[in-house]
């Protein structure tokens, strides 16, 4: 089943994200970018309070564009306690000093991420190359937020062929990139692993406060009626996640 992943920005949203049901927990500071950065401090104590329960990720900021400080704000979220970083990546530019920076970064994670974008999106030879470097997943996100989602930004042929071409290389997969509820149905039916939200679990959009109401009325539509709880995507051990 795709789990349900939240992006929160202090402790308070973390805990009102699990109380609606979410399934992982992701650390961002929307005011700061696509995937701007929360502060080490908060990291540390939401890691602290649910990293044994679910997964928790953080990204380290918008920095795609300087490779070179890739490799210290990984280690610095590591040491902060999160399991799970992400890292933005330009497909087109996967190559040379981004190569090195990921490669050196693998060493200083338990899973990293890459974030890629819709803007320039991923070929099946870019996932290669992250699977190659030691990335544990992939996911699809957009980074300007104000062009429209996912959904309006790649065709849906786009969307399934990363998701295909993610499994193949074992990668653990996400897609992201100011989705809605109308977004869940057809995504979910591409079976990544987590869909990622933010603007539509917030009351205002992505830079107001997060609802533990729009958490719980969208994980409704990824559980089916009666569907078993049991299983979540912290227990899977297909995709290293347990």
């Amino acid at each position: 089943m795709t789990a349900l992943l939240a992006s929160v920005r202090s402790l308070l949203e973390a805990e009102r994200a699990v109380a609606g049901g979410c399934d992982w927990l992701d650390l961002k500071e929307p005011g700061a970018g696509a995937l701007g950065a929360v502060p080490q401090a908060v990291a540390a104590v939401v890691a602290a309070t649910y990293a044994d329960r679910l997964p928790v990720s953080a990204t380290i900021g918008d920095c795609w564009e300087t490779p070179a400080v890739i490799p210290g704000k990984v280690a610095s979220f590591t040491a902060a306690g999160v399991p799970w970083v992400k890292v933005g990546v330009l497909a087109s530019r996967l190559a040379g000093d981004m190569a090195e920076a990921l490669r050196a970064a693998v060493g200083e994670a338990r899973g990293l991420i890459a974030v890629c974008f819709a803007e320039d999106p991923p070929t099946e030879a870019h996932v290669a190359a992250l699977s190659a470097l030691g990335l544990k997943g992939v996911m699809l996100d957009t980074a300007n937020k104000n062009r429209g989602g996912l959904r309006q930004r790649l065709r849906p042929g786009e969307i399934a062929a990363f998701v295909a071409a993610a499994r193949r290389h074992g990668l653990l997969t996400g897609l992201a990139g100011s989705l809605s509820a109308e977004d869940v149905a057809p995504l979910a039916a591409l079976a990544p692993d987590y869909l990622g939200f933010r603007g539509a679990l917030c009351e205002g959009g992505r830079a107001a406060s997060l609802s533990e109401a729009r958490v719980r009325a969208l994980k409704s539509l990824l559980v089916p009626p009666h569907a078993p709880q049991s299983g979540s995507i912290h227990e899977e051990k297909s995709h290293g996640l347990a």
